[in-house]
């Protein structure tokens, strides 16, 4: 199973970029990983939110294939644990998904087309965090997942 991770904004930020990077490489070791940066629009402050949502609905959608698993992370979604998520990644392995996709959306959220779409919705929190700490703290439980799921000395219960 491989695992996409889609963010639509800038690419990983200097402060980021090296924990981001460390985790999706420690992922790698367990599933094969990769991030995808979608650029905001560059006519972006021109546009309704609601064009701009389209705008960006369109680019995530050429990223993602019919079979792909799409998880959205939203602060409205349904929020798990670590062990929680170990458990929603090896059902869907265990399911023979090709492809989990991980959704970072717009400063606005996504269209809707994204949200039906989407066959789970993830919160971190019912928090809003800032892009470049969503990239990390995703990477980050994705690799704690990953350990949990191989029982390995990473998580402390």
């Amino acid at each position: 199973m491989k695992i996409r991770l889609l963010s639509v904004g800038k690419v990983h930020e200097s402060s980021f970029k090296y924990g981001i990077e460390d985790f999706t490489q420690r992922i790698n070791k367990y599933f094969k990983a990769e991030w995808v940066i979608i650029p905001t629009a560059k006519n972006a402050a021109s546009l309704s939110e609601i064009e701009l949502k389209k705008t960006e609905a369109s680019a995530i959608l050429s990223q993602i294939d019919k079979d792909d698993y799409l998880i959205l992370l939203d602060e409205r979604g349904k929020l798990l644990s670590s062990p929680q998520l170990a458990q929603f990644i090896q059902q869907r392995a265990n399911e023979s998904s090709k492809q989990l996709v991980f959704l970072i959306g717009g400063a606005f959220g996504v269209d809707t087309s994204i949200a039906n779409r989407a066959q789970f919705v993830w919160s971190f929190s019912p928090l809003v965090f800032p892009h470049m700490l969503a990239r990390l703290i995703l990477s980050e439980q994705l690799y704690r997942a990953c350990t949990i799921i191989r029982n390995e000395k990473y998580h402390h219960i």
